[in-house]
């Protein structure tokens, strides 16, 4: 199976990035932690401390299923080689994913023209060119928004159907009671 890259960096918000793994892998996705910092290591917003599977420029990603940002922090948006990875992802029409404050790097990498998207109250003026709606997870053609930390469970079950179908969405929810 094809891995699902989640991108980590200094400052991520715990709950989206390791509810989001988990949930991907009760769906039986192949997901790869991948740290944008010098080591493996990565610290979340809230002192829990991360080990990537392997770092940003290790891996070529011409095999990715989907990418995906978790948010906390807008840092991501600091790394040129993630930046021209997105920007390849989203002119092939391959899936991108993005929680709370990581849909701003999509507006302003000009993926989120003409899609809706959401984000994390405050920072819909960050989503150049989207149809900004007030959703706790919105659907804009290859790319998946959440809007915050509490939305991640339903955020990780749409991957879920966009990779994988509705019926498979259906058995991890049910499995999580959510």
């Amino acid at each position: 199976m094809k891995p699902s890259y989640i991108f980590l960096t200094t400052g991520f918000e715990e709950i989206e990035a390791i509810a989001t793994i988990d949930v991907l892998r009760r769906a039986g996705l192949n997901v790869v932690t991948v740290s944008v910092e010098s080591s493996r290591q990565v610290e979340g917003s809230h002192g829990i401390v991360v080990t990537a599977d392997t770092l940003l420029e290790a891996n070529d990603y011409s095999d990715s299923s989907i990418l995906i940002l978790p948010g906390g922090t807008v840092r991501l948006g600091e790394f040129d080689f993630l930046n021209k990875l997105l920007v390849s992802q989203n002119n092939v029409g391959k899936p991108i994913a993005a929680i709370c404050a990581a849909p701003s790097l999509l507006g302003k990498l000009g993926i989120l023209e003409g899609k809706e998207a959401t984000c994390y109250p405050g920072f819909e003026g960050y989503l150049q060119g989207a149809k900004v709606v007030d959703k706790r997870v919105a659907v804009g053609g290859n790319v998946i928004t959440g809007r915050g930390p509490g939305c991640t469970v339903e955020f990780a079950l749409k991957i879920v159907e966009v990779l994988l179908g509705q019926a498979k969405r259906q058995e991890v929810a049910e499995a999580l009671i959510a």
